[in-house]
């Protein structure tokens, strides 16, 4: 590894927050096969399998500070919110969040395809920086890395209001339930123009799970989904989703 990578993964790890003992992790973690693919560095290694690790540490990690926070939430609650957090979309903007996109060594061709802004790009990364800092350091280690990088996540005091989309909860839910999407429908609206209610149902497998009230159709659905995952949370309808 040449002194100008060497010194560009130091800044990395600042930025990270954590040190290295074989920086040779780091390097693998931000390292994209169509660099190996397309340059002459056969001593490169790709970050696939720490990808494949990383995958199951973050999940492991994540599911840890979820019932540590929520220690009464059912099973399949957590399972959906665990979902949510560590999708590639939700990975990628963390990604970038961190600015750590220009750190990544990239092929031409995804260069070109501007491959710093692709969604599993960035993603499949965080998840090999995990699988990196395990293989340096350990679980707990890497528990305490994601820690920090969820914590603003996870200033909730309830897991009903830990993510504002709960269209995308339901959506989780009925989807592993019922093989269906939730439908959606504007029951009433009242007021004046410039001071409307409008109030929505959203119904699963033929029968209606939430109503909800909002200033706006979204905010309706969006209010009228968060009741709907409420009660079934309540009434311990929510399986687990593996």
């Amino acid at each position: 590894m040449d002194e100008a990578r060497v010194a560009t993964l130091k800044e990395l790890e600042e930025r990270l927050g954590y040190r290295f003992i074989e920086i040779k992790w780091l390097d693998q973690a931000f390292t994209h096969k169509s660099y190996i693919y397309e340059t002459n560095h056969p001593e490169k290694i790709a970050n696939e399998v720490l990808e494949f690790l990383g995958d199951s540490v973050l999940s492991l990690a994540v599911s840890h500070l979820l019932l540590n926070k929520f220690p009464e939430a059912h099973e399949g609650t957590l399972s959906m919110m665990r979902s949510q957090l560590v999708k590639g979309s939700s990975l990628a903007a963390l990604f970038k969040e961190l600015q750590f996109e220009g750190y990544l060594l990239l092929g031409k061709s995804q260069q070109l395809n501007k491959g710093t802004e692709k969604f599993s790009i960035l993603a499949n990364a965080y998840e090999a920086v995990i699988g990196a800092i395990f293989m340096d350091a350990g679980f707990n280690r890497a528990l305490e890395i994601i820690r920090q990088h969820f914590e603003p996540y996870l200033q909730t005091k309830t897991p009903s209001v830990l993510l504002d989309d709960f269209k995308s909860l339901l959506q989780i839910y009925s989807q592993q339930s019922h093989r269906q999407s939730p439908q959606y429908r504007v029951v009433q609206e009242s007021g004046p123009d410039h001071d409307k209610q409008f109030q929505a149902s959203v119904t699963i497998a033929g029968e209606v799970k939430g109503l909800g009230w909002g200033k706006s159709k979204k905010e309706a659905e969006q209010d009228a989904a968060k009741n709907a995952l409420e009660s079934l949370n309540d009434n311990n309808q929510i399986p687990n989703s593996k």
